[in-house]
């Protein structure tokens, strides 16, 4: 068989608010590789970026691409030298593949690997075409088999877990301490989940709608804050800055306690942030980055076997691949949403 000998439906963004299901080529699995029939895909902040800006920061558009990062399916096929895996067995796909030979990568820092090719990103070019499509190649070592008691439609929702688990790490031990998780989007509902997992005294999660501040209290909140309506200003061990809004970042500062951590999250749009750095100096916080991820992936698919309810409390609606406007709609609606599901295989 030919490397394009059949083609498969796939979800292409071709310009800003130019989004198409298009037939694209599969290629065969080479050595190392692996097909995939892909069966549930999650709407990211970043692939709503793509369709509503042609872009995510710096990554713009300059060419067709497949969006999507969060992907779980069965293996179709597998190539030479892929042992391990059967046919129709359930696997997760880790978006990323750094090159493994960059300074960051020898020194263990592979999620910031300069040169990794990340699902459904524009940062290079060629960019990397991402999940949303009926079958896949990747390489082996982005195939993660699903552990006991996962089911497909949960894993894929092992992605953003990652970015949460990822960002806890940051801060350092959250056993005992008090926490505000700003933003209640999927990812600051999954650092609450995460929180909660790993023993936080208290999680405040504050947001300016009051439909993702249910998801959060689903989450393991312990109180929510719709700061529309209140605003607030408590200390906090330590701070989660998931919303991405430049101008939420002062109030983070403000509640982070005296000698706190700060750890941002949310990516912030293009351009300049002023930051109130005196105040940063002044309360000797410390404030971490947080950005991607790396091992915490099967770390995620584990958590998620063994606690279903959060992809239970976590996913609001699913959609068939051909239904992708509509699903892009409600996706953006964050009064009514939280994570919306790609039913791809269906």
């Amino acid at each position: 068989m030919s490397d394009t000998a059949y083609t498969t439906e796939a979800l292409v963004i071709h310009a800003k608010e130019d989004l198409r299901l298009d037939r694209v080529a599969v290629t065969a699995p080479g050595t190392g590789e692996v097909t995939v029939r892909v069966a549930w895909g999650g709407i990211c902040g970043s692939d709503m970026h793509y369709l509503k800006h042609g872009g995510v920061g710096a990554s713009v558009l300059r060419e067709p691409m497949i969006l999507g990062h969060e992907i779980s399916g069965f293996v179709e096929r597998t190539g030479p030298g892929v042992s391990g895996l059967v046919q129709g067995g359930p696997v997760a796909i880790h978006p990323a593949r750094p090159c493994g030979d960059c300074p960051e990568c020898r020194r263990g820092l592979r999620h910031l690997c300069s040169d990794t090719r990340f699902l459904g990103s524009a940062a290079m070019l060629p960019h990397t075409d991402g999940g949303f499509r009926r079958l896949m190649t990747v390489a082996a070592s982005q195939i993660h088999p699903l552990p006991p008691g996962l089911d497909v439609r949960s894993a894929c929702l092992a992605e953003p877990l990652s970015v949460a688990l990822h960002a806890i790490a940051r801060a350092g031990e959250v056993r005992g301490r008090t926490i505000l998780v700003q933003g209640a989007g999927p990812i600051g509902a999954l650092i609450v989940a995460g929180l909660k997992i790993a023993g936080a005294e208290t999680i405040v999660a504050t947001d300016l709608q009051d439909f993702p501040l249910s998801i959060a209290r689903r989450m393991g909140a312990t109180s929510v804050i719709n700061t529309a309506a209140t605003p607030y200003r408590a200390d906090h061990d330590v701070v989660f800055e998931a919303s991405g809004a430049a101008s939420a970042l002062p109030t983070a500062i403000a509640c982070t306690a005296k000698g706190g951590i700060l750890v941002q999250v949310g990516m912030f749009p293009p351009g300049d942030v002023g930051i109130p750095l005196g105040q940063i100096i002044a309360r000797e916080l410390d404030y971490r980055g947080s950005f991607r991820f790396d091992a915490e992936f099967g770390t995620a698919l584990a958590l998620l076997a063994t606690n279903p309810w959060i992809a239970e409390g976590l996913v609001t609606h699913r959609f068939g691949l051909s239904a992708f406007d509509e699903a892009f709609t409600t996706s953006i609606d964050r009064r009514h949403a939280s994570k919306v599901l790609f039913d791809i295989a269906g």
